[in-house]
């Protein structure tokens, strides 16, 4: 078996020839990435759906819009919580109620009481549901160019304009990828 190199913290950004509707214009943050698989939250998919409808202590926390995300196409019934704490090397002790992913970016415990995280939260998001891939899946489809694979920013969990995400992130990229940030919605109509 061959080593994978871990993209847990990265953006898995879907390129235009992804055929998948679940993941059309998507931009994934990837939480876990190891041999076992990889799981990620769909970063620009929200939902009519308010927080307070389904995890009421929560709302006041979640930033704009105050919407559930759906996070992918796996267990659309659970929740996760990603948050930015700001601040907080490495070295620094993580709040109650949250773990560190990469940087300032981590998960929030739902099931613990809101107020032991608001006042270190700099945001907050939740979805419904995950993106899963199994062991060598995701490999698999970087090799066919489903995806670009790009650093992530803490302001990604919180963009409060999910539907620009998908060409934000390519836009910021200092390569021929700030060129695809332009491809049209509909080639046809190009």
């Amino acid at each position: 078996m061959t080593e994978v190199s871990s993209l847990t913290g990265r953006l898995l950004v879907a390129t235009p020839a992804l055929a998948d509707p679940n993941f059309d214009r998507a931009v994934v943050l990837l939480l876990d990435h190891d041999e076992e698989g990889s799981l990620g939250v769909v970063l620009n998919r929200p939902t009519p759906v308010d927080v307070g409808d389904i995890l009421e202590g929560w709302a006041g926390l979640a930033g704009e819009p105050g919407v559930v995300f759906q996070g992918g196409p796996v267990s659309l019934d659970s929740a996760l919580g990603v948050a930015v704490i700001p601040g907080g090397g490495p070295g620094e002790r993580a709040p109650l109620g949250w773990r560190r992913v990469h940087g300032a970016i981590g998960l929030v415990d739902l099931e613990a009481p809101p107020e032991l995280l608001a006042a270190a939260l700099g945001s907050l998001r939740i979805f419904a549901g995950y993106a899963g891939w199994g062991p060598g899946q995701l490999e698999d489809e970087l090799a066919e160019g489903a995806w670009y694979v790009v650093e992530s920013e803490p302001g990604d969990v919180s963009c409060p304009s999910p539907e620009r995400l998908w060409r934000e992130v390519l836009r910021r990229q200092r390569s021929e990828l700030a060129m695809v940030a332009t491809y049209p919605d509909d080639p046809s109509l190009n």
